[in-house]
């Protein structure tokens, strides 16, 4: 990927290519703006075998199936090793605002993709959710809710597909032609199919949450802490699979919850939901796909693909550059790790962009990150600020400091951030 921002670490901003006005949400969460990748005829000829499959379990008639796209993964995994990315600082983070690039294939045009490479935290799927969030939020959408599922490692969805298909034939009995028919081609398929008849069927078959390892029932469960620290709304759904060849772990929409009354940070039952939702985006974690392509290094990814057809007024205007980052953002613990991703957003909405490191737990790590950023402040939220909802403002030269509640930050940075441009 190509990333051409300023290299001048005394200019008061950096200058981007390959960004736009909705883009700088992306910016503020520590994503970089680049140009998508082009998919190839090898790319096609390596997702050949792995296309088939592609469910996203969807109520509207607007989208029907969404595809996951494989093939541009791979462009992206390919990309990622030919331009030796794996030496940059992990994560990489790319914000692609022209994401179908695929001149060989026709395919479905999106808004916006986000993608997170070499992370296997729950941080990524939280920071893509979050990010994703703030942008359909400037689009009009402000009552989103998140459905989620896991089928885990390829142990856990070895299990899952064993115990649904004994379970599919046990009640062939009861299926329709269609059905027998889903079932032949993938139980995933059937498992997700809209099919009066196979809903009936499917309210009592086994669930892919049942079957996840400890380590993938972990990485569950972080992220939806993630989604109750951040108040955001959300429904575990069965039916949302990917293909098990190449997704692994978690597969994730962000819905128009329409009428539906949701409860920040709560989990709603999928009786609930509105016939009316429509899926915004689309986001799956597909670690392991670098070695299905035969490559030795295993890469972590994950990515969301935003699907909103239509924009407001601005907000893909082209932008060539942003303000640069006064302070860097440090935290320590899992208490304050579950806040960052608020204070980056309080931060944003005040138009405060911080260096970030939120993949990094160790302190050594972030020290590291902060010494090489060069900025005059840094922000520190421990286990004791967490807990008091405040945060440490150090000056890098004096190391003077100061404690200030969340809710007082942006507006102490604005202040700090107007006397330094004085």
């Amino acid at each position: 990927m190509d990333d051409n921002r300023s290299k001048s670490a005394n200019s008061k901003y950096i200058a981007y290519d390959h960004l736009d006005k909705i883009g700088e949400v992306a910016v503020y969460y520590g994503f970089t703006p680049s140009k998508s990748p082009v998919v190839t005829k090898e790319d096609l000829v390596a997702a050949k075998d792995i296309m088939e499959g592609d469910y996203v379990d969807d109520n509207t008639e607007e989208h029907g199936h969404l595809p996951l796209h494989v093939e541009e993964k791979i462009a992206l995994i390919r990309t990622y090793e030919e331009a030796h990315m794996h030496l940059l600082p992990q994560p990489v983070l790319l914000y692609f605002k022209d994401p179908c690039k695929n001149k060989l294939k026709k395919c479905q045009t999106r808004y916006a993709d986000l993608e997170i490479m070499g992370l296997s935290g729950s941080i990524a799927e939280a920071t893509l959710i979050q990010a994703a969030r703030a942008m359909l939020s400037l689009e009009g959408y402000d009552n989103t809710l998140v459905e989620i599922n896991s089928i885990g490692d390829k142990d856990s969805a070895t299990r899952f597909v064993r115990e649904l298909t004994s379970y599919y034939r046990a009640n062939l009995n009861e299926m329709t032609p269609e059905c027998r028919q889903l079932l032949k081609d993938d139980p995933f398929e059937l498992l997700a199919s809209h099919d009066e008849s196979c809903k009936a069927l499917n309210a009592g078959a086994p669930r892919a949450l049942d079957f996840l390892s400890e380590d993938s029932r972990h990485h569950l469960e972080e992220v939806l802490e993630y989604l109750e620290t951040l108040k955001i709304p959300y429904a575990l759904n069965n039916g949302l699979l990917g293909n098990r060849k190449y997704c692994t772990e978690t597969i994730f929409t962000i819905v128009n919850a329409g009428g539906v009354d949701l409860v920040p940070g709560k989990q709603i039952q999928t009786e609930k939901k509105s016939a009316h939702q429509q899926i915004l985006a689309v986001g799956v974690r597909y670690n392991g796909l670098s070695k299905r392509l035969g490559m030795k290094r295993d890469i972590q990814g994950v990515g969301i693909s935003i699907l909103v057809k239509k924009s407001r007024n601005g907000l893909r205007k082209p932008v060539s550059k942003l303000k640069r980052p006064i302070a860097s953002f440090v935290q320590l613990g899992l208490e304050s790790k579950l806040l960052s991703l608020e204070i980056i957003e309080r931060l944003r909405q005040a138009k405060i962009p911080l260096y970030l490191s939120l993949a990094k737990d160790r302190l050594g790590a972030q020290v590291s990150c902060v010494e090489r950023f060069h900025t005059p402040y840094v922000i520190v939220m421990g286990k004791k600020e967490a807990v008091e909802r405040t945060a440490i403002v150090r000056r890098n030269d004096t190391h003077a400091q100061d404690i200030i509640p969340l809710e007082d930050l942006p507006e102490y940075m604005k202040k700090i951030e107007k006397g330094l441009n004085r």
